[in-house]
């Protein structure tokens, strides 16, 4: 079994003692604390676990640590900066595109993922992009209307 005793976690270095077949959420919540991202279905078909490795988003529950390797993981806890909140994160609000919140770290991270690459994504951009992130609460025409103020806000302001 490899250790791992780094990741790059939300713009810094992070020393640790971790078993590399562990999964990443796992160590992300357990080792390092941070519980944004959730576990929901385990097997990487929910999206409630998404975070971004190198920009990308990916499924942590279904990502075995080692496999980052030198990639840059990005959380939700490393979106708001000086107790101001990322543009996505205030247009989830802000469109109500939440209720029950379980899955909104997942879909706030894919969402940001895509906005980072497509600054004003087609509807076509937006459903490939938030596909296998599941809202049990079925907000979803919420979830779009944020994604789409998000980005007129990232446009206004880049």
């Amino acid at each position: 079994m490899a250790t791992i005793t780094r990741l790059h976690v939300n713009g810094r270095d992070v020393a640790l003692q971790a078993d590399g077949e562990r999964i990443l959420l796992s160590v992300l919540r357990d080792d390092l604390g941070l519980t944004g991202c959730k576990p929901g279905c385990g097997e990487g078909q929910c999206g409630a676990c998404t975070v971004l490795v190198d920009g990308k988003p990916v499924r942590s529950c279904s990502m075995k640590a080692a496999a980052v390797g030198e990639g840059k993981v990005r959380t939700i806890e490393s979106l708001e900066q000086i107790g101001k909140l990322h543009p996505v994160q205030q247009a989830f609000l802000d469109a109500d595109a939440m209720q029950c919140g379980y899955c909104t770290c997942g879909m706030i991270m894919s969402a940001v993922a895509l906005l980072e690459e497509h600054p004003a994504p087609t509807e076509q951009q937006f459903l490939a992009a938030m596909d296998g992130n599941i809202c049990r609460c079925g907000i979803y025409n919420n979830i779009r209307d944020a994604v789409k103020r998000a980005a007129e806000t990232l446009t206004k302001n880049p």
